[in-house]
């Protein structure tokens, strides 16, 4: 059996952008898992290993988490076509991975009729960029990404490894 072939879903038949009518769908439990990296030059990351991810701004950790769930909330404001929704639950985790990268993963949950997807990955991202605006004043090479999908489940197709809950806080 020939499979058929996806199409963009923001497009109306005419070619022009539209948001996705979720009208008909039905109601159900989604979440979505994202994870952004930042890799901190070698002397960058050992100086914020010995700070405790403490700057002259604050907590490195704490705003980002803090950064990322604000994100999460106003997704719908930044990204035209993505429905308002009622987040149920955003989780957010910072680590250590390696010696020089931090990893952030964003975890959200709603039950609505489209999924969390995009606050997944803004929340993730936008930590990212907090913590980059942390740490900027140590270094300029500081380098965000990859960020990517981790996984996804309710709607129409699961996507990903089964979603794992990130703790509310990092070491």
């Amino acid at each position: 059996m020939k499979r058929k072939a996806k199409k963009l879903t923001h497009l109306d038949p005419a070619g022009r952008p539209a948001m996705v009518d979720v009208s008909a769908k039905a109601v159900t439990a989604r979440e979505a898992v994202a994870q952004c990296r930042v890799r901190f030059p070698a002397q960058v990351a050992a100086q914020l290993r010995a700070s405790g991810l403490k700057s002259a701004k604050g907590g490195i950790v704490e705003t980002a988490i803090i950064a990322a769930t604000m994100a999460v909330k106003r997704t719908h404001e930044l990204i035209p076509f993505c429905h308002p929704l009622p987040i149920d639950a955003c989780r957010v985790a910072i680590d250590w991975d390696g010696d020089n990268t931090l990893n952030i993963e964003c975890a959200v949950k709603t039950t609505h009729r489209t999924g969390v997807e995009m606050e997944a990955l803004t929340g993730a991202t936008v930590a990212a960029l907090t913590v980059y605006d942390m740490c900027k004043a140590l270094s300029h090479r500081i380098v965000i990404g990859p960020a990517k999908l981790l996984g996804k489940r309710g709607g129409r197709h699961d996507f990903g490894e089964p979603i794992a809950r990130p703790a509310s806080r990092a070491r």
